[in-house]
């Protein structure tokens, strides 16, 4: 937001060169008091090593105000729609129960909402395989080849999960768990499969009664 409040008045080097770099400085901080200097410091420096002027400048002195212009009411309009959504999920029956599991915020509830609403899992192990967070075997012929992650499943589910189950990780049983799979041999990513997987089980608990989170295990709301 910053750099585009810049550009759209000041949209040629020559007059972001003529601004100064105090006025700069203080034009950034509006918008980003905590690098709004920082900026200013990076936009001058590259200022000072332009020594050839580049060809069509004249025509990005026209074109660049209205480019930024749209950007800034495109980010207006998706600050608008992420309060009406977060509005919508807070009401939803749900909020209080996905929320009490450590690593689920607004976002994340959104998602778990949209991309399970309407769907029946008869065991933890349905969610975890639409999830594609349930190890499948590879076989050739005869042989078996072990367990592999699984390819399939619904994506968008399975890349929320990960990244809850990575936020999880300032929760102790979650940094717990993650920490015990690790001194298994497990790399960092089969970690966080693995506590991703598990953390579906509870889900699937959570989802199936109306309970919420606690310390581990779900409770009666």
């Amino acid at each position: 937001p910053a750099v585009l409040d810049l550009l759209a008045p000041y949209p040629t080097p020559d007059r972001i060169r003529r601004l100064g770099h105090s006025r700069l400085a203080t034009r950034l901080s509006r918008n980003a008091p905590r690098m709004g200097t920082r900026l200013a410091d990076e936009i001058t420096t590259a200022l000072a090593e332009q020594n050839v002027v580049i060809v069509g400048t004249s025509a990005a002195e026209t074109v660049i105000p209205k480019l930024a212009e749209q950007l800034s009411a495109l980010q207006r309009q998706r600050s608008e729609v992420a309060t009406e959504v977060e509005a919508l999920v807070q009401a939803h029956p749900l909020h209080p129960v996905l929320t009490s599991m450590p690593g689920v915020g607004i976002r994340t509830e959104a998602r778990i909402i949209t991309e399970t609403s309407g769907k029946q899992f008869a065991t933890a192990g349905h969610l975890a395989a639409y999830a594609g967070l349930a190890p499948v075997t590879r076989r050739s012929g005869s042989s078996i080849r072990g367990e592999h992650r699984s390819r399939r499943g619904n994506k968008k589910l399975k890349r929320v999960l990960y990244l809850s189950a990575f936020a999880a990780l300032q929760d102790p049983l979650s940094r717990e768990y993650y920490e015990r799979k690790r001194a298994q041999g497990k790399s960092y990513n089969q970690a966080l499969v693995a506590l991703a997987r598990r953390r579906c089980d509870v889900l699937f608990a959570m989802l199936r009664d109306g309970t919420t989170y606690n310390a581990g295990t779900p409770t009666a709301a």
